[in-house]
């Protein structure tokens, strides 16, 4: 891990990292979290999960196509298995960046976010609307003449639109090389017409607005590349496992795009 400075941890405010952590029934959240989460619907739990098994899908699924940098933002509290933990077992060699704006995610993941001995990880602390920040911690780690995977998995809709979520994709993704890869999800309430109450307001009396958005909005992020089948989907259905039930409801879109050759 690089060497950053450790600042306070504010557990006065809920944070979402340890909102979705309590959603993931981890431990690593604070009584403020759990308060949020106590008043959050089953549906929000279950997209929690899915949120969770899309990522390794899609890990996999990088990996798998030969990926062996990843840049990982809106990290979250470590949960096992980690994305590093998914792709190094396809690709010891794989180096992975993480970033999240959480102090205490900083603390978990100098303990846990250790790379293979063939492979890299490295972490900044650094918000997502701040991507030059993140891409030029990054590019110690990474070589971005070569693809890198982008993940940036429940993490935009926490962004409103005067927050220029849009802009903040277009200026992550115009550093990458061809042949690299974005992979989003996202929150949505096209299956939950209660959702600004059932979820929304939980989270806005933590102090954390979300800004959830249509099927068409969250395709926007993908402007200008080249969706991976099943494209834009909830997100239990990209990819799944066959041999599993698809589940009935979701609150989460999600989907893998790649970048073209110019």
């Amino acid at each position: 891990m690089t060497d950053v400075p450790k600042p306070q941890v504010d557990t006065s405010k809920a944070h979402p990292a340890r909102v979705y952590d309590w959603l993931l029934g981890g431990k690593d959240n604070h009584e403020v979290d759990r308060a949020v989460g106590k008043q959050l619907p089953l549906v929000a739990k279950r997209s929690a999960r899915q949120n969770r098994a899309f990522m390794e899908r899609a890990a996999k699924w990088l990996a798998g196509q030969g990926v062996d940098q990843f840049l990982d933002i809106g990290t979250g509290i470590p949960t096992a298995p980690n994305l590093h933990q998914v792709v190094q077992r396809i690709v010891p060699t794989a180096r992975v960046v993480y970033a999240d704006n959480d102090p205490i995610v900083l603390r978990h993941a100098e303990a846990r976010l250790v790379s293979t001995r063939e492979g890299k990880t490295d972490y900044v602390e650094a918000d997502v609307r701040r991507p030059d920040v993140i891409l030029e911690h990054a590019r110690h780690s990474l070589d971005f003449s070569r693809p890198v995977a982008v993940s940036l998995i429940a993490l935009l809709h926490f962004i409103g639109d005067e927050g220029n979520p849009y802009g903040t994709v277009r200026t992550l993704v115009d550093a990458l090389a061809p042949g690299s890869f974005l992979a989003v999800s996202h929150g949505t309430f096209d299956f939950e017409p209660d959702g600004a109450r059932t979820i929304a307001a939980p989270y806005e009396s933590g102090g954390i607005t979300v800004h959830p958005r249509t099927k068409a909005e969250v395709e926007r992020f993908f402007e200008g590349l080249d969706l991976v089948a099943p494209g834009v989907v909830p997100a239990p259905r990209w990819r799944k496992d066959k041999k599993r039930p698809s589940e009935a409801r979701s609150a989460v879109y999600a989907g893998v795009a790649a970048v073209r050759a110019p």
